[in-house]
């Protein structure tokens, strides 16, 4: 219910009116039926716009400190993530990875919409970033289609920094669904599971028109020089960003 009247009453309505959000492509959103929605990930905005487009629920994985955080402000915070359907995932731990695609998993078993952001964290200049091929891993494993979202302009509503909200327009592209079941029982293999990873983010990049990043997000907001080549690649270090 909770979900529906942040759609419907606040904060849809708000955004509808100062964002004039344009959505394309809804017919490629089935029905009903299991479907990964894999998404570009420009800002913190980004899993409010996508279910404002979409005529069905969509459910994100989002990191565990949003429902621990101590005090008043934890409280409402888990609410509110709890509310809008949102699934914690633990990032600590060396399972951390296994436990979000088991989650991923039962979801999509449930016959649900699960979005999914493959750079595994926000984009820190608005370009496109390599994929972690955790999102090929459970197309594999599930044989669900791959739906890929492009979100233009969120990046300007709600930018990196202190938060504020700004009245920019935004687009929410969602492309045809991309079947992989010419790598039917192929799940594992880490050349199969990067081809995938590739041929979805490339796809959002011609969606997107973003500019391409052949290094992870993340390695550079660590710090790390901008032609490193992390070896962890299984899972986003979050999903919900």
């Amino acid at each position: 219910m909770f979900y529906w009247l942040l759609k419907f009453v606040f904060p849809g309505p708000f955004m509808h009116l100062v964002n004039r959000p344009k959505a394309e492509g809804v017919e490629n959103i089935p029905v009903d039926g299991p479907a990964i929605l894999a998404g570009n990930h420009l800002s913190f905005t980004d899993w409010l716009f996508t279910p404002l487009a979409s005529p069905r629920r969509i459910t994100y994985l989002a990191k565990a400190e949003y429902f621990t955080t101590p005090g008043l402000k934890g409280r409402l915070q888990k609410w509110f993530f709890a509310g809008a359907g949102q699934y914690p995932i633990d990032r600590s731990g060396a399972d951390a990875a296994e436990s979000a695609l088991n989650t991923a998993r039962k979801l999509l078993g449930e016959g649900r919409l699960v979005g999914l952001y493959p750079e595994g964290t926000r984009s820190p200049d608005g370009r496109l970033y390599k994929g972690k091929t955790g999102v090929a891993r459970l197309a594999l494993e599930t044989g669900v289609p791959v739906i890929p979202v492009a979100l233009i302009g969120t990046d300007e509503v709600c930018p990196p920094g202190p938060f504020k909200w700004r009245a920019r327009k935004v687009t929410v592209k969602f492309g045809a669904p991309i079947d992989f079941s010419r790598y039917e029982g192929m799940g594992g293999n880490r050349f199969v599971e990067r081809a995938v990873t590739d041929e979805i983010m490339y796809e959002l990049m011609r969606m997107g028109e973003q500019e391409y990043v052949d290094v992870y997000a993340s390695s550079l907001k660590k710090g790390a020089p901008a032609d490193a080549r992390p070896d962890a690649d299984r899972m986003p270090e979050t999903l919900a960003g």
